[in-house]
């Protein structure tokens, strides 16, 4: 047996388990890890055994200080610690553990924190190491033996009340982020909060985290693709390529940058109205005119000649310039710069396939152009189509333009209410036109003779357009009519008020993410003009000084 002054005793609490032996419960079994709560003290010192909630049982151990004595009371180097031990000069009934948040103190039951051993105070709680226990903390008072923490002391609010309680509550003027960080550091847990509680801050995180994307994807949009370390990388003409890269894609850089985008807008509506002239029959070519029975190209043929090369010219110089390819190949502008200019060339190519020159053809160049889709079949249909495709030459000003802009990334937030519309649109043009049909075709001279002439009809009556080329004739009919009618009118209405706001708020955003790029970009001009001026007004400072004469 060990002296009474050698040994120590602890008491500690665990869980009531019916189906445990009450021999089991002593602390010779080395059974009370986990959720174990203990305050250790010497047997010379006045402890009192303390109280622990209902449902738990008290059991004490006796350890030898000294290292003398029975083997089995040693203690197992591999044994998990046990929660730590009171300062020695403090009653054994403080079972508490002292703690500063942000410079407000707490004291917390051993037992409440042990009961979540997993978290950041339930480790510090069941630690009796003390290098690990410096290590869950910033810092320790000695004195006060007091654990600082510098964390936010508001949220730390509720950590204490759930280990007070077990219930998790949520403020509403918390930011979400910030509060699942600090949730995160103390290592607590989301699913203890109240359903109620997580559904609404479920939303508000949700919301927040929707609206830091689309500010993001704003301010890319305001501002240049370009990354520092990008153009820090380039093996070849590095500086040269920022700065053909800086004129084509930052109009406010520099007079030239800001010439070439006027330049570039122009030459785009310069070239649609172009293409449009060219279909008017008073403009076209006549045959048999001019000199030696073949007339050079007409003025409009020059013109779209002249934009589609600066259109060419201004694609690769971006391409040559880019930092990134993969990023200028993944970008909507680029590719729309590419569908600018590549239904010419196409038809350039076919021409040469082909082997006949319209300018050395009899007839107009439109009667040129039947005669090459029948001769070439597939490929001339395939011309034609890209020859439609020049007039989305138009999107081009897309890249000088906030509005078009706004409204595009407006389609591209709001596809699942446009892909719903559509639905809807869709599921009325087929119920509503099988409905007339099913009344109207067998009147004398009907229009409805099939359910697909009859889209056409439920189409233009969804849409409240109501052209008058078909109606219905029976008063059943004419009731199908008045309902698919409503529908449009309802179904129209509920969606443009969601994208009416939206483009509204991405507009505005966009302009002012435009406006503060253009002022960052002006405030390094700027400051280039204001150095280069001081440093030539030092120059010739230095230039006009006298020399000093040298005293002897």
């Amino acid at each position: 047996m060990l002296k009474q002054s050698d040994r120590r005793r602890s008491w500690g609490c665990r869980p009531w388990n019916s189906t445990e032996s009450e021999g089991a419960s002593q602390a010779g079994d080395g059974q009370h890890r986990g959720s174990v709560c203990s305050v250790g003290a010497r047997s010379g010192s006045q402890a009192s055994i303390p109280r622990w909630p209902e449902g738990y049982y008290n059991y004490y151990i006796e350890e030898d200080v000294d290292g003398e004595g029975d083997d089995d009371l040693k203690d197992d180097p591999g044994e998990e610690a046990r929660p730590p031990e009171a300062k020695t000069d403090l009653p054994a009934a403080s079972a508490t553990l002292n703690v500063n948040v942000g410079g407000q103190s707490y004291r917390l039951a051993y037992w409440q924190l042990a009961c979540y051993p997993k978290t950041r105070l339930g480790r510090l709680a069941t630690s009796t190491s003390r290098s690990r226990q410096l290590g869950l903390c910033d810092d320790y008072e000695e004195q006060t033996d007091e654990y600082f923490f510098d964390r936010d002391p508001a949220v730390f609010q509720l950590v204490s009340n759930f280990y007070a309680s077990g219930v998790l509550l949520v403020l509403d003027e918390l930011c979400p982020r910030r509060f699942l960080e600090e949730l995160g550091y103390w290592g607590v847990r989301l699913q203890y909060t109240p359903r109620c509680c997580r559904i609404c801050f479920e939303e508000r995180r949700d919301e927040l985290s929707d609206q830091l994307k689309i500010q993001r994807e704003l301010r890319a949009q305001a501002q240049a693709e370009e990354a520092e370390e990008l153009f820090r990388d380039m093996r070849f003409y590095a500086p040269q390529r920022r700065r053909l890269w800086n004129l084509m894609e930052k109009p406010f850089s520099s007079v030239a940058a800001k010439a070439i985008g006027v330049a570039s807008s122009l030459f785009v509506l310069i070239s649609v109205v172009a293409l449009a002239l060219n279909t008017v029959e008073e403009m076209q070519q006549q045959a048999g005119q001019g000199a030696g029975g073949g007339d050079p190209p007409p003025i409009l043929e020059h013109v779209e000649m002249l934009c589609i090369a600066f259109f060419t010219l201004e694609f690769l110089l971006r391409l040559a310039s880019t930092p990134d390819l993969r990023r200028f190949a993944r970008s909507a502008l680029n590719m729309v710069d590419l569908v600018a200019i590549l239904p010419l060339y196409l038809q350039l190519l076919l021409e040469c396939f082909t082997g006949e020159d319209p300018r050395h053809s009899n007839g107009s160049p439109r009667e040129h152009d039947i005669e090459t889709v029948g001769r070439v079949g597939k490929v001339g249909q395939v011309l034609r189509i890209m020859r439609l495709m020049r007039v989305l030459r138009i999107l081009k000003l897309a890249r000088h333009s906030t509005g078009l802009r706004a409204f595009g990334f407006t389609l591209r937030q709001c596809y699942q209410q446009v892909g719903c519309l559509m639905l809807f649109i869709t599921m009325g043009i087929f119920t509503f036109s099988a409905a007339v049909y099913s009344v109207e075709h067998d009147m004398p001279n009907t229009n409805f003779t099939s359910i697909p002439h009859a889209w056409w009809w439920a189409a233009v009556s969804i849409s409240t357009v109501g052209y008058g080329d078909m109606y219905p004739e029976t008063i059943l009919g004419r009731l199908f009519a008045f309902l698919c009618i409503a529908f449009g009118i309802i179904l129209n209405g509920m969606p443009i008020s969601i994208l009416y706001n939206k483009f509204s708020d991405y507009y505005s955003k966009l302009k002012a993410y435009e406006y503060t790029a253009m002022r960052r970009e002006r405030g390094k001009v700027e400051f280039l003009q204001r150095a280069r001026k001081k440093m030539a007004e030092c120059l010739a400072r230095s230039h006009l000084q006298p020399p000093q004469r040298q005293e002897s």
